[in-house]
């Protein structure tokens, strides 16, 4: 399994008047780790045909388990990881960190929709391939 790490910086808006990260954010870090990971997975050409088919991934379920408060300014890094690929569906498992210090754990079950017409669509083997 590749690990996919993606930097994030704290900033005034993700806090609140205490300086410490909304719970929210977190789900936030995390969709950007996931988006730029397949970004960074996939040729252009898979992401051209990803256009094309009109195939998106949509969350299903989310499992958060939050451990540790963020501040205003922490570099947080958050690791992505593809951990069960089926049909239809894929799941990640991330883990947000500022150092070796975990601040959330998260697992994401992402279903593969056609926006052109919202139903179900299988992901394609190229795309599982490159995230695992």
């Amino acid at each position: 399994m590749k690990e996919f790490r993606y930097n994030v910086r704290v900033y005034y808006s993700d806090t609140d008047c205490g300086a410490i990260v909304y719970h929210a954010r977190y789900l936030d870090f995390a969709e950007h780790a996931r988006t730029e990971m397949l970004r960074s997975a996939l040729p252009d050409s898979s992401q051209d045909k990803m256009r094309e088919e009109g195939l998106i991934f949509v969350v299903k379920s989310i499992t958060i388990d939050y451990k540790r408060p963020g501040h205003l300014d922490d570099e947080l890094v958050v690791t992505t990881v593809l951990s069960k690929a089926e049909h239809f569906s894929a799941t990640f498992t991330q883990s947000i960190k500022r150092g070796d210090e975990e601040l959330a754990s998260l697992s994401v079950k992402v279903a593969a929709v056609s926006y052109k017409t919202n139903r179900i669509m299988k992901i394609p083997e190229e795309i599982i391939e490159a995230l695992s």
